[in-house]
């Protein structure tokens, strides 16, 4: 039964960017956009969840963020993996892909035994494509990236092809390896209404923290601590202390990307012209593009 880890990030909607998107110390204000599922991201949980479908695979999500990205593990239930980690804390806040890579490593040592690791080619409020390589190179582990398709897997390598500027390449990579996957590798599943049904109550420790008084009132056979852990309906938390990670190389202490200026351009229409929906209105465009040499 192999072992995969799957990183995961909850990301602002930036379809939505607005000037009040970004703080003034250069960090982003996520609260001003709706929160999505990072879309590459649900690229690298498929290709987890095909080999778990032929090969049998334990697939285990984690993800790095506030209390409130509990929802995109919540999804990765829906969807089929099989164990969920948060990794939040106010200290991680502010954190660059240099910090961010520190923390998901840590997090991954901790977890010790993993065969592969799958994450998204990139997320789409940095565009960066740093996290998925730093994370490899502080594990000391081998990386594929921009991965297309799996080809093959035992117990002692995958075969898999990689999409580059002119074409594909084949490679093959001992275990354990982190592989980012591009978004045309695969169609994401939609979640299972079975899945759904059965993990629409899990619920993280914070989460439970907020409400424990009413749902413990409510139904106190099913949240009790011991019941929620029992029928896999908890969302682990872990901290910077459980994962013993060093602060100083975390949050905005351990980043060195600053954000020194912030440009916020606006484009504005010069000239405007209105075409009829008609026959007539199309030739007219057409001789203008022609008279134009446009066409």
């Amino acid at each position: 039964m192999y072992q995969i880890i799957v990183l995961v990030k909850q990301v602002p909607d930036t379809r939505n960017i607005t000037t009040k998107t970004m703080k003034e110390d250069g960090t982003v204000n996520r609260t001003a956009l709706p929160a999505i599922f990072n879309p590459e991201d649900l690229n690298a949980l498929e290709s987890a969840l095909l080999i778990k479908e032929k090969y049998g695979a334990i697939v285990t999500v984690i993800t790095m963020g506030p209390p409130s990205a509990a929802e995109i593990l919540r999804e990765s239930l829906y969807r089929g993996a099989d164990k969920v980690i948060l990794l939040t804390d106010r200290r991680f806040a502010g954190s660059d892909t240099l910090a961010t890579s520190y923390i998901l490593s840590t997090a991954i040592k901790r977890i010790e035994k993993f065969d592969i690791i799958f994450a998204g080619r990139q997320a789409i409020d940095g565009d960066t494509a740093q996290v998925g390589p730093q994370v490899a190179e502080k594990l000391n582990i081998p990386q594929i990236t921009y991965m297309q398709e799996v080809l093959h897997l035992n117990k002692n390598e995958i075969k898999v092809k990689r999409l580059i500027d002119n074409g594909i390449e084949v490679l093959k990579s001992k275990l354990p390896v982190l592989i980012t996957v591009n978004n045309t590798s695969n169609t994401p599943r939609f979640p299972s209404i079975k899945q759904m049904a059965k993990f629409k109550k899990a619920i993280s420790n914070s989460e439970l923290t907020k409400v424990s008084n009413t749902l413990k009132y409510l139904s106190p056979e099913l949240y009790s601590e011991e019941t929620l852990i029992q029928n896999r309906l908890l969302i682990n938390e872990w901290n910077l202390e459980d994962i013993n990670a060093d602060p100083s190389l975390c949050g905005i202490s351990g980043s060195p990307t600053k954000v020194f200026k912030i440009n916020y351009v606006t484009l504005e229409a010069q000239e405007t012209k209105e075409i009829l929906p008609n026959e007539k209105g199309i030739q007219a465009l057409m001789q203008e593009l022609i008279k134009e040499h446009i066409v």
